[in-house]
Order: structure tokens, then sequence, then C-alpha cells
């Protein structure tokens, strides 16, 4: 049998080898890339997930980042009672 060296012969050669490591990196890539999207996902479902606050919870929260005034927060209560 004769010897055709690395790329003349039956084999991949340099060029089949640089394209299998290529193929196997875009690969990996494309897992992680999934995998990043599949935790980005679930984070975004727990956030939104429905909760058991009652509407005073909520003026409550609402009061304190400061988007109701004292004012509107005593009215809330008010009304709620």
């Amino acid at each position: 049998m004769m010897y055709r060296g690395w790329g003349g012969g039956y084999g991949m050669g340099w060029g089949g080898g640089i394209l299998m490591g290529l193929v196997c990196i875009v690969f990996i890539g494309l897992v992680i890339c999934g995998i990043v999207m599949l935790a980005r996902h679930g984070h975004i479902t727990e956030n939104h997930s429905p909760t058991n606050k009652t509407p005073i919870d909520i003026a409550k929260e609402r009061y304190a980042k400061g988007e109701i005034t004292k004012e509107q927060f005593d009215q809330i209560k008010k009304d709620l009672s």
C-alpha cells in the first residue's frame, strides 16, 4: 500500500481536522447559548408568577418606592378598609 501524505490520500488531512474542530466549537457554543436562554426564560417566569399580595401590600410597596405620596397611600388604605 502506498502512503499518500497529509492531504492527498484517504483521510481528512489538515483541512478536515480544522473543520471538525470548528464544528465542535460551534456546537458547544450553541449548547451554552441554549442553556443561557433557558436560564433567562426561567428567571422571567419566576418574576411574573402570581403572588398572594393584598392590595394593601402593593400600596405599601409603591409608597416605599416613592411611587405614591403619603396622602395617596392613606386614601388607598381608607378606600380598601
